[in-house]
């Protein structure tokens, strides 16, 4: 069976970012916890999706995703500083949720949810980067398809009656490994 619409699909892959001799592996998804996704529900970023159709079991698969591809190019006018007050609760600011590096679901005045990182926190204002942790980088994987079948109709329905999903992974299958990784409720791949 090839990769296709509505195919339930099951990846390894090693993702290494960056260009030259700065390449580093950001993630990896292995035999014991793969990416699985459902092909062609807008779960899985359109490019990598467009390198895995068609492909069967046990074939590999090596592709790379420039900044264009996947999350665009890191962006400085999505680096805000924010009034402290505004991640109170109760009059009184969360120590657990508010801390550098630590990834915060928000809402945008036009009621857009968004996930923000944390950079710094002061006595009045707070440091919060939205560009995606990717955005920037050029990505390349390669690895191999460990499974394709089709997608049970609970699956599907599944993922129409989900709250969504937040990336900021690896995942949805959105990226964080940081999620479960590109897809598998995380992943690098992840449209989100």
């Amino acid at each position: 069976m090839k990769i296709d619409t509505n195919k339930y699909v099951t990846l390894v892959y090693d993702l290494n970012v960056g260009e030259g001799q700065d390449v580093e592996l950001m993630e990896q998804a292995t035999a014991e916890k793969p990416l699985e996704f459902i092909f062609g529900t807008n779960s899985m970023l359109q490019a990598f999706e467009k390198n895995i159709e068609g492909l069967q079991n046990g074939e590999k698969f090596s592709f790379t995703l420039t900044p264009d591809d996947a999350y665009g190019e890191y962006d400085e006018s999505k680096v805000l500083e924010l009034p402290k007050n505004i991640f109170e609760v109760n009059g009184k600011i969360d120590k657990d949720v508010l801390f550098e590096g630590n990834t915060v679901p928000m809402m945008d005045s036009a009621g857009n949810r968004l996930m923000g990182s944390v950079v710094t926190v002061g006595d009045d204002a707070v440091t919060m980067d939205f560009n995606h942790p990717l955005a920037g980088e050029t990505m390349h994987f390669s690895g191999s398809v460990l499974n394709v079948r089709e997608a049970t109709p609970e699956e599907i329905a599944a993922l129409f009656t989900s709250a969504g999903c937040d990336c900021g992974s690896g995942s949805c299958g959105c990226g964080d490994d940081a999620d479960g990784g590109c897809g598998s409720g995380g992943g690098s791949g992840c449209s989100c």
